[in-house]
């Protein structure tokens, strides 16, 4: 039970934070919840079909080889988890009524992710112990939660705009391209000291995720009234 309790810890923090930040107009708590466990379960239920799908048609099967890590980080690992991910906010918390201001794309985007990082969580620190659970508290996690920002900042733009398409893909881009970036240098870890460009690209994120919370947070329809 410890281990759960510490496994969900940062999940509600990362929530908890990303809710106060939206300052002038409060989602619907139990639209919230439902796109959270809609991450939890369906997202996770579709990374396992895609997992299934990239793994019959791409074989890796050399974990020395730089090319092959490459193809498993951004193809196999990014593209499946954030477009789970992606397709919940679309079709789901987008075209909701009470997704009515640009920052609605990250929270909601946040609410999946973090729906779908802490199941994932949960079975590692299960597997791995307390040593695991303090680690992925300031990696993994928070990781998580810097694609579904950078995700949704762009798909909260997208639903007031004339090109919804290209910037909801944009957002899928980016989401992609950080989590790539994050596993891709983690799982070259067999080149000395690689590993140390998952966490710039961590902190990278984190800088551009709190840019767009802020940019959102200004040009909020409900600031003035």
């Amino acid at each position: 039970m410890n281990l759960i309790l510490l496994a969900i810890a940062p999940i509600c923090a990362i929530l908890l934070y990303i809710y106060i930040q939206d300052k002038y107009e409060k989602e619907p708590r139990g639209l919230l919840i439902i796109n959270f466990l809609l991450g939890a379960i369906v997202s996770i239920i579709i990374v396992l079909i895609l997992y299934l799908f990239t793994g019959k048609f791409i074989p890796l099967t050399d974990e020395f080889s730089v090319i092959q890590q490459f193809i498993q980080a951004f193809i196999v690992v990014a593209l499946s988890e954030e477009f789970s991910k992606y397709i919940i906010v679309k079709y789901f918390a987008q075209p909701k009524k009470a997704f009515n201001e640009p920052y609605d794309g990250i929270i909601y985007a946040v609410m999946v992710s973090m729906g779908f990082a802490c199941t994932e969580n949960i079975m590692y620190v299960i597997q791995g112990g307390y040593e695991t659970a303090i680690l992925r508290a300031f990696t993994a996690v928070p990781a998580h939660a810097t694609f579904g920002i950078l995700m949704g900042y762009f798909m909260g733009k997208a639903k007031f705009s004339q090109n919804r398409f290209i910037l909801n893909m944009a957002g899928l881009f980016l989401a992609v391209l950080f989590h790539g970036a994050y596993d891709f240098f983690l799982f070259i870890n067999f080149i000395p000291g690689i590993s140390i460009g998952a966490f710039v690209s961590l902190i990278l994120g984190i800088v551009l995720s709190r840019k767009a919370i802020k940019r959102h947070q200004e040009n909020s329809f409900f600031k003035s009234l």
